[in-house]
């Protein structure tokens, strides 16, 4: 079905189409739930704008959309805008998802999304098939096969679905289909394509090799797009100048104006960690995937599967809302009596365990619904920890902790990420971090500026701080709880 506009409008909506003084850029996050449009003056970074509207939902093991209801949410939200007269316009989507099209550019299935997990036995395959395994992938393209990188869903593809297949001419990402949808050309940044498993962050170029796996009679060079540099064009829309685009990790850094050393917690339907380095990463154990970032540098990222969507569904069963289930966690102690959530609920990568399923541990009798929303709480914060951990051993980061997403609205998912982290956390000011990284690039690419340049003239990079309370005195102990529970079902 059609997705229903949920606009949140400023200004008021207009028949005409919305005409300003000074250059608007329009930024745009296709993210797995929903597409938002955010407007912002290119010279000082001030909000003109703001629209949203939703996607169909998805539950993996087989998560899957229809592109074309990405572009009906960005038509809804750009028409809720009043059609507005912007300067450029950049979009911001979904990492490795697969858009399959045909020779005349027709999308051939629904788009399979970065959390589908049906290609998790392709990655085995994949990884198998180099002599020197997990390691001679990293060394390749910066990052291990996990089912959510498009290399396997591309296998998975031509295992599955042979007659499609036979038809495939095309390959995008969900940002690369959002692109051509505005501009009519195949093209792709650097960031996004890093999280292909056939582009390398180190080399600046495709693998055609690791392509080759998944088939070897396939001229690849027609089939993927073209990789753009950050402050290239990917052509026009409307007369708006249309940017390259990038993953949404990717344009987040650039909405926080992250630096060498920053750290990045994202709380949304999944969690990332992730942090700018000024050297390619590889990783053999698969935990952090080596991207590149939109800007010129890489962006090591660690990913969970499962975040908010734990405690949504924690919540669901408490029979309570957002604010509900953290009212009911503050009422409980931290470490929640023993009571632990092992919140690997539609399985999970960090650690890769895609057919995982979710724990609740250390009930008894006495057991209260407080106690269950805490562990909830602390179980994803650890799950994020751990990605955090698995960072670290790579980048340096002793800079600032930076918590983002939807999440980082929660008071209780903000005390508990700094209690258990052990140090401040900077809540910042932008309120939707991908959108934000979508209009930082447009603009850059609309006046040819460095990315920097822009993020300090829009003062990004400011924010409120958490400090850790009297529960950090509990970390250890509540960090020990779960690792047991953890490697107990590995």
């Amino acid at each position: 079905p059609s997705p229903v506009a949920v606009p949140v409008i400023t200004p008021p909506r207009s028949a005409q189409p919305t005409l300003h003084p000074v250059p608007v850029v329009a930024g745009v996050d296709s993210s797995t739930q929903s597409t938002k449009v955010e407007l912002r003056d290119a010279d000082t970074g001030a909000v003109v704008g703001r629209a949203s509207a939703p996607h169909p939902p998805t539950t993996p093991p087989r998560s899957e959309q229809d592109p074309e209801s990405w572009w009906r949410a960005f038509s809804s939200s750009w028409a809720a805008l009043g059609s507005p007269d912007v300067a450029a316009i950049a979009i911001a989507g979904q990492q490795h998802g697969m858009v399959a099209l045909d020779e005349i550019g027709r999308v051939l299935r629904p788009a399979k999304l970065w959390n589908d997990t049906e290609s998790a036995p392709d990655a085995a395959w994949l990884i198998a098939q180099l002599e020197t395994g997990a390691g001679g992938w990293a060394d390749a393209c910066g990052s291990v096969p996990v089912a959510s990188f498009t290399i396997t869903k591309l296998s998975w593809l031509h295992r599955s679905e042979p007659d499609v297949w036979k038809r495939l001419d095309r390959v995008l990402l969900p940002h690369d289909w959002m692109t051509y949808r505005l501009s009519g050309r195949c093209t792709t940044d650097r960031g996004d394509a890093s999280g292909t498993g056939y582009w390398s962050p180190a080399d600046g170029g495709y693998r055609w090799d690791l392509l080759a796996l998944v088939d070897n009679d396939r001229d690849w060079t027609t089939a993927v797009p073209h990789v753009l540099g950050p402050l290239d064009d990917a052509g026009a829309w409307r007369g708006a100048v249309v940017a390259p685009g990038t993953g949404d990790n990717m344009a987040a850094a650039l909405g926080l104006g992250i630096g060498v050393g920053d750290v990045v917690v994202s709380l949304g339907t999944s969690g990332t960690v992730f942090g700018v380095s000024e050297h390619p990463t590889a990783d053999p154990s698969g935990l952090v995937a080596g991207f590149a970032d939109a800007s010129g540098r890489y962006l090591p990222l660690a990913c969970t599967l499962n975040a908010t969507k734990v405690t949504d569904a924690v919540a669901r069963l408490l029979g309570v809302n957002h604010a509900g289930l953290e009212e009911l966690a503050g009422q409980a102690p931290p470490g929640a009596r023993g009571v632990v959530v092992l919140p690997y609920f539609d399985g999970e990568r960090t650690p890769n365990r895609p057919d995982a399923t979710g724990v609740v541990s250390g009930l008894r009798t006495s057991v209260t619904r407080e106690e269950l929303a805490r562990a909830a709480l602390e179980g994803v914060v650890c799950g994020l920890l751990d990605a955090r951990d698995a960072l670290a051993a790579l980048i340096p980061t002793a800079g600032v902790m930076v918590l983002t997403g939807g999440g980082a609205r929660s008071r209780a998912f903000r005390q508990i990420l700094a209690d258990l982290a052990g140090r401040p956390v900077v809540v910042p000011d932008v309120e939707e971090s991908v959108a934000t990284g979508a209009c930082v690039q447009a603009a850059a690419v609309l006046h040819q500026r460095p990315l920097d340049e822009v993020q300090r003239a829009w003062s990004l990079g400011r924010g409120s701080v958490v400090e850790p309370g009297p529960g950090s005195t509990a970390a250890a102990d509540v960090r020990a709880a779960y690792a047991r529970r953890r490697d107990r079902e590995a």
